[in-house]
């Protein structure tokens, strides 16, 4: 992006001072007209610079923290989970209407017809009708509040869950982008170096030097390097478009973001023991994990509570604004309406048959709790082997690497040696050739000891739950 831009900038300005050359022509009155022409020229190519640098798509290279950000922000997976926060809020009112009050209100009304002793006609009539019910007394309302509540926890800890997902997959794409593209370079830097040693081998035996196999064996040995260049850079896009589907964005519309830098060896000293201890805490999967047995626990709780005794109360109310009405199915004026009434009144049932260990409701929610908590105990027993294995293999990645430096030294040292007697004809292709393989082996081998060590504090990071901290005052703010 910046050798773009300077380009662009370094264009403008020539063309500028171009125009202002050519702006004091016009002074001149034998090339006056060349003068205006040759401006009008200039502040053409003047404008068409700046519109290309004004609607140019920004392609600089991006750094880690952009792309962490840009992904927290954008990407369509946490957006999901963003919109499953909101859809729970719903889902806990839902839950919570058990407690409220029922209300319902009716108005029919029509035209009556016909006779009955001392009344005859036709008469319109109008009533209104209202309920309120209101449970008095019910098992299931506190596991039902608490129900609600949880439903809410779930979704954030989901949320956090996608996060991390999310967070860790652009991590491991950017790390791979720097890891091929680097790979790609100490190739490409190789092959430079066995072209060079072509053109040396081609001199010599046109010089009647040296035979046409060390030029044959020179070429061969350049080209072996093309499909593993080319497979690095294969690989490199790949990166590439995992990191633009992290961070949403359409590469039909965008260039590929480039990863900016270069992979770094830091150790990592780590305390077994307390992050374990601190992992089990602030992980979000296993928080996630114990959600999921609480509200196992609490649909059962439901469940069962409908074989308990409930005591509803209800106050139904009816209004008539004019009396002589007749009551559905009603044979005499005695049950007519008289006025307006309210009644009151409340219900007690209670289920004493089929305590759900029968029909076998209860025993399904049951077998889903224990299949819940089976579940987490064995993410929480894993959680121990797991943060081993990556200290383990933190362990063995930064002693190959420490090898490696030290063999890369002595590796390039040595290739520089039989690189010089080769052009002089001191060595042999074949040392050459073992030589110049044996320095590329150590390279890439040096690299990827670096970039397996990255991933492997990024699985740290991701097993420990350190890729953000986890807000813990959600308790509070249920409502």
């Amino acid at each position: 992006m910046k050798r773009r831009f300077l380009f662009l900038e370094n264009q403008s300005v020539a063309v500028a001072v171009w125009a202002t050359r050519h702006a004091d022509v016009k002074h001149i009155g034998a090339a006056l007209s060349k003068g205006k022409r040759l401006q009008r020229c200039a502040r053409i190519h003047f404008f068409i610079v700046i519109l290309i640098a004004c609607f140019a798509q920004p392609t600089g290279a991006i750094t880690l923290e952009r792309v962490l950000q840009t992904t927290l922000e954008n990407n369509p997976a946490i957006q999901g989970a963003k919109s499953g926060l909101e859809q729970a809020m719903g889902q806990r009112l839902v839950f919570r209407s058990v407690v409220w009050p029922h209300a319902e209100l009716g108005a029919p009304a029509g035209v009556q017809a016909g006779h009955r002793a001392g009344e005859s006609g036709v008469k319109g009539f109008f009533v209104g009708r209202g309920w309120l019910t209101q449970t008095l007394f019910n098992m299931a309302l506190p596991p039902s509040l608490r129900r609600g509540d949880i439903e809410v926890l779930i979704a954030q800890q989901q949320l956090n869950v996608a996060v991390v997902e999310q967070l860790h997959a652009a991590r491991l794409a950017f790390y791979a982008a720097l890891y091929n593209r680097s790979l790609e370079s100490i190739r490409d830097e190789q092959r430079q170096k066995l072209d060079e040693n072509v053109t040396t081998q081609k001199d010599r035996f046109e010089a009647g030097l040296a035979d046409k196999s060390a030029f044959t064996s020179a070429s061969v040995q350049s080209s072996e390097l093309v499909p593993q260049i080319e497979s690095a850079h294969g690989a490199y896009r790949q990166a590439q478009l995992k990191l633009a589907e992290a961070m949403a964005i359409d590469p039909a519309k965008s260039t590929l973001p480039e990863p900016e830098g270069e992979l770094q060896f830091v150790p990592l000293n780590v305390d077994l023991d307390s992050e374990t201890a601190a992992a089990l805490q602030r992980r979000a999967d296993l928080k996630l994990a114990r959600l999921f047995v609480r509200a196992a626990n609490e649909d059962q709780r439901i469940i069962a509570a409908d074989y308990y005794p409930t005591v509803v109360g209800s106050i139904p109310g009816e209004y008539v604004p004019v009396t002589g009405i007749h009551r559905q199915e009603s044979t005499s004026k005695t049950q007519d309406f008289i006025g307006s009434e309210i009644r009151e009144k409340a219900v007690y049932t209670w289920r004493v048959i089929d305590n759900g260990q029968v029909g076998g409701a209860v025993l399904r929610a049951r077998a889903a709790r224990e299949t819940n908590e089976l579940t987490c105990k064995k993410l929480e027993a894993n959680v121990s082997r797991e943060l081993s294995r990556i200290a383990n293999d933190l362990g063995g990645i930064e002693a190959r690497e420490s090898s490696l430096s030290a063999a890369s030294v002595a590796t390039e040292e040595g290739a520089r040696t039989v690189r010089e007697n080769v052009a002089s004809g001191l060595a042999s292709p074949l040392e050459y050739r073992v030589t110049e393989n044996a320095f590329l082996k150590t390279r890439s081998g040096l690299l990827d000891a670096i970039y397996q060590h990255n991933l492997a504090i990024a699985e740290w990071d991701r097993a420990t739950g350190r890729y953000f901290q986890f807000s813990d005052d959600t308790a509070p703010n249920v409502h």
